[in-house]
């Protein structure tokens, strides 16, 4: 099976934009199409009727099932100092920890720095799980 890594990234960022199972997308085993589905609103694509099926279709994993959620953030702040980390590990102790986290990174000054972090982190992460669902990923 052959898929486009742009349209991979894409549904990836869908399905990770809210809580799990919010957002789901689903690449075609055979033709490599991508269809995404939203608990929160309506859509113009007309979805096929045996998306369940996992023989055709294969689910695009949240960011939580890749492992690039709190622990991620955690291993960001692991390089500050142990005060600033154990506040952070608090804040993904109740709802909300990410724009507080944000939050704080903005107030240090290293925002981009974790953005950056995050983009290579779900690069290295969605090419692996590429490769263990045997996808050939195109350009």
């Amino acid at each position: 099976m052959v898929a486009s890594f742009r349209s991979i990234q894409d549904a990836f960022e869908f399905v990770s934009f809210g809580p799990e199972y919010e957002h789901n997308a689903f690449l075609c085993k055979r033709t490599g199409k991508i269809y995404c589905q939203s608990e929160v609103g309506g859509s113009d694509e007309e979805l096929p009727v045996d998306l369940d099926d996992e023989q055709k279709y294969i689910a695009i994993p949240h960011k939580n099932d890749l492992d690039l959620g709190k622990r991620l953030a955690l291993d960001f702040t692991a390089q500050f100092p142990e005060n600033e980390f154990e506040k952070v590990r608090d804040i993904f102790r109740h709802k909300g920890a990410y724009a507080r986290f944000k939050d704080i990174l903005e107030r240090s000054g290293i925002l981009a720095q974790w953005y950056e972090f995050e983009a290579k982190a779900q690069e290295k992460a969605l090419r692996k799980w590429c490769e263990v669902n045997s996808i050939e990923i195109s350009g």
